[in-house]
Formats: structure tokens, C-alpha cells, sequence
């Protein structure tokens, strides 16, 4: 079959699956799966596509059909203009979150110590050091697995000189429990922790509630668990003046504050994302 073909029949069955943006995905899982440019399927829309190549597309837009997200089928994940590896041990990174390493950048001086809390995929610890220079990354998380893929895309990273003479280093934990032989406080604390409420993820779309990591969305029966836990042992970790950034959900803002306010900090902010919804929280101890 060719490559219009495929593309056609790729998208009426993402359709018929009611997958949002069918024909982009199609089209995506082609190029992939092709290894083509992405003006093949308008400017050679005969070519012929391998037996081989056919076959692995199909298998693709069916798990797509299946609502696994195209980000796992792929591989990667654009965020911050770097290009991360993920899979379903990792949550992919959102342009939401962007917002959040986008108002970090701001106050992170080259240099900084930093410290990524729920790291996962290592994708808001890792942009933010290609952005400056000379900073000290420490990515924590509990699940080795995560790790794995952010040490992954650190050694991706750092290949292609994007660390910009930085060093990162990645420790397994329960949050700060994992930096108890650490030497040293931090500038920054940056964290996109766990924050919708346990009896909302059954109704999230399936692309979230039935192949990213639960362990990655569950924040408790008000979804504020983990703002609790790193509010109360932040401090103890940040240096005088060191800052925080959070990421929240969009009716967050007043609660995940209160909670700041009450271990200390203060300079407390809020930041909306391009939707217009409140996204993050600053502080500074």
C-alpha cells in the first residue's frame, strides 16, 4: 500500500476509535514507523510503503485506537525543545508544565543547585539546566523504573553538550528520605508532585487513568498530600533565600499557598498557564 493509503485508513479507524486528532496522529505514527519527513504523505502520497513498515503501522494505530497515548507508542515527547524519551513508567511531560520551568528560569542563576522532587521522566530538572549553566541537578523519585528514563534522557542530553557543564545525579526515594546522605542545601526545588484526587482518576480520559502511572497522578483524597510532605521538609533542604515552584491543578492555588505559608515560606506567588488556569506556585524561605 502507499503512503496516502495508509494514512487514510490509519485515520478513519483513530476516528471510528474516537481518538481526538485522528489525522495528526495518523500521520505521526506514518512518519515514525517510515522514518519519512513530514511533508511525505502530501508530497509522495504513491510511494509504496514496505510490507514490513505497513504491518508495524497497523499494530500502532491499534493500540492508538486502544487509547495508549501516541507519546508512549513513540517513544519520545517534545518538552522545552528537547526531545525526552518516555514510557509508561514515566507520566509524559505537558506543555502545562513548561509554564512551570519557564517561571523557574527566572530566578535559577547559572550555577544553582537544584533539586527536582517526583522527577520522572527527569524532563523539568534536565530543561532547566540546558537553560543555564554550571547548575548541580538532584532528581529524586520512588520508583526506579522513572529513574532509569531520566537518567536515560541525562546522558542523551549531556551528549549533546545540553547540559552546558552542569552535573545531575538521580536518587531513589520517598521524597526526602532519599537525600538523607546528601551533602548540602539547595537553591531551587522544583516539583510536579502527584495532585488529582484519588476519586477523579477513574473519570479522566483512558489515555491518563488506564496507561500513565497511577503512582504519578494520585495525590491523595484531596490531592494534597505531597504539597504537605515537601512543604513540611523543604525548608530543612533549602538554602537561605532558596526558592520553590510547584506545579498545581487549576483550583489548587489558594489551598497548596496556605500550605507554603504555613511551614515558612513566603514571596508566595501564582502563575497562570496559557489556558488562563492557575499552574504554579513560588515561594521563597
Amino acid at each position: 500500500m502507499n503512503y496516502s493509503g495508509l494514512y487514510r485508513n490509519g485515520t478513519q479507524i483513530l476516528s471510528a476509535a474516537g481518538i481526538p486528532e485522528a489525522a495528526l496522529d495518523a500521520r505521526l505514527l506514518l512518519e515514525f514507523v517510515t522514518g519519512s519527513g513530514t511533508d511525505a504523505v502530501y508530497t509522495h502520497p504513491d510511494d509504496p510503503v514496505y510490507p514490513d513498515e505497513e504491518k508495524k503501522f497497523n499494530e500502532m494505530v491499534a493500540k492508538r485506537a486502544d487509547h495508549v497515548p501516541l507519546a508512549y507508542l513513540t517513544g519520545t515527547c517534545g518538552f522545552m525543545g528537547i526531545e525526552f524519551k518516555v514510557n509508561d513508567s514515566v507520566l509524559i511531560p505537558r506543555q502545562d508544565s513548561e509554564c512551570l520551568v519557564e517561571e523557574a528560569m527566572i530566578y535559577t542563576g547559572d550555577g544553582d543547585r537544584i533539586l527536582d522532587m517526583c522527577t520522572g521522566s527527569g524532563c523539568l530538572l534536565l530543561s532547566l539546566m540546558h537553560y543555564k549553566n554550571g547548575c548541580r541537578g538532584v532528581g529524586v523519585d520512588i520508583s526506579e523504573e522513572a529513574l532509569s528514563v531520566a537518567r536515560d534522557n541525562a546522558r542523551m542530553l549531556e551528549e549533546e553538550g545540553g547540559l552546558n557543564g552542569g552535573s545531575v545525579s538521580f536518587l531513589a526515594g520517598d521524597m526526602f528520605e532519599a537525600l538523607k546522605d546528601h551533602e548540602g542545601k539547595f537553591d531551587i526545588i522544583i516539583f510536579n508532585p502527584p495532585y488529582i484526587r484519588k476519586d477523579v482518576i477513574d473519570k479522566l480520559m483512558p489515555e491518563v487513568k488506564d496507561h500513565e502511572p497511577r503512582i504519578a497522578l494520585d495525590g491523595g483524597p484531596d490531592g494534597l498530600d505531597f504539597y504537605r510532605g515537601i512543604a513540611e521538609a523543604a525548608p530543612d533542604h533549602l538554602a537561605g533565600g532558596g526558592r520553590i515552584f510547584c506545579e498545581i491543578g487549576y483550583d489548587q492555588a489558594e489551598d497548596v499557598a496556605g500550605i507554603l505559608a504555613d511551614a515558612g515560606f513566603t514571596d508566595i506567588g501564582t502563575v497562570k498557564d496559557y489556558a488562563g488556569n492557575d499552574r504554579v506556585v513560588r515561594a521563597r524561605i
